[in-house]
């Protein structure tokens, strides 16, 4: 499989003033701190972990809304670590996103039809009303509102969650992107209209081949989407691989932390619960050797001093990421 997605290296650092008033010193949150993988063409990935993990601040610079501080992000096979202006325009036609709040991210004075219309505009890619509305029309319709023309006209009050939610991603879809990010796409929707926008994206994935990557931090829904997960704790990867293979079989100590307090509906197969203890630590000041020491159960003394880089699997038996060996 063809990768749309390769990012190697990156690192987002937001410098942070500290000190008084005539002694101050710079110091840096790390938020995405030394990420590398990769995304194949028709191929869902999740990224998951606690907030603050750095998974917003990876969405953001994915799409280029936040400027890498190192490392390099390829899109179809193009650098766009460095894109500016127009250059940068162009990609975005091919590479949006699903913001997790659909009540702050529709305009409430514009109506369906015009915000759906409004990347066609930016873009430039309609040359009559006609064909705008045919595209706003086909772009709701492949969302699941059907029929699109009794929703043209209403705005985004009118509707319900899960409704608005269809709109953002017909927003996305009026372009015809080859990669969505979508950034905790049902977090903000009652658990009974969930399942719809999952199986929507699935349907996408399906129907159009596009590629998703997908931001969350629910571990009970990754398995049901996703192909990979990758599991980010304090701005890295620490584990990355099959969805099934990492769910069923996690290597990292904090992976089987958050698949340990999933909800299990069978109460024979619960599991027992691995309650991590302490606060995540300070993204300023990182803490030295293994970044998970301070709050890992199998911490041993080497632990503060060595500081574990994923290995890749050389096989596709082997296909799942697992950190060299702490002890």
């Amino acid at each position: 499989m063809s990768s749309i997605v390769e990012v190697t290296h990156l690192r987002k650092l937001f410098p942070v003033k500290k000190g008084g008033l005539f002694e101050r010193q710079e110091k840096f949150v790390h938020a995405v701190d030394d990420v590398s993988f990769t995304v194949g063409r028709g191929e869902v990935l999740a990224v998951v972990g606690e907030s603050g993990c750095g998974k917003t601040t990876l969405a953001l610079t994915l799409m280029g809304l936040e400027k890498p501080t190192s490392g390099v992000i390829q899109i179809d096979e193009q650098n766009i670590s460095a894109l500016k202006g127009r250059d940068m325009q162009v990609v975005r036609r091919h590479v949006q996103m699903i913001f997790q709040d659909p009540y702050e991210s529709l305009n409430p004075v514009m109506t369906i039809a015009d915000i759906v219309a409004e990347p066609l505009n930016v873009h430039k890619l309609v040359k009559n009303k006609q064909e705008r509305e045919q595209r706003v029309i086909q772009a709701l319709e492949d969302a699941g509102l059907k029929p699109a023309v009794n929703f043209l006209h209403r705005l985004p009050q009118e509707l319900s969650g899960g409704q608005r939610q269809r709109v953002v991603i017909a927003g996305a879809l009026v372009l015809e992107p080859e990669l969505l990010i979508a950034d905790e796409p049902v977090s903000m929707l009652d658990v009974s209209i969930r399942a719809e926008i999952l199986n929507l994206l699935l349907e996408l994935r399906q129907t159009r081949g596009i590629s998703i990557v997908m931001i969350t931090h629910d571990l009970g829904t990754v398995g049901y989407v996703a192909d990979r997960i990758a599991v980010m704790y304090l701005g890295r990867i620490v584990e990355i691989g099959p969805a099934l293979q990492v769910l069923q079989n996690p290597q990292h100590p904090y992976t089987k932390a958050l698949i340990s307090v999933v909800p299990v509906p069978n109460p024979r197969q619960r599991r027992e619960r691995l309650i991590l203890q302490g606060e995540t630590p300070n993204p300023i000041d990182l803490p030295s050797g293994c970044r998970f020491h301070p709050r890992c159960p199998l911490a041993q003394p080497v632990c503060q001093e060595i500081d574990p880089q994923l290995q890749m699997a050389a096989t596709a038996h082997e296909a799942a990421c697992l950190l060299l060996e702490t002890a």
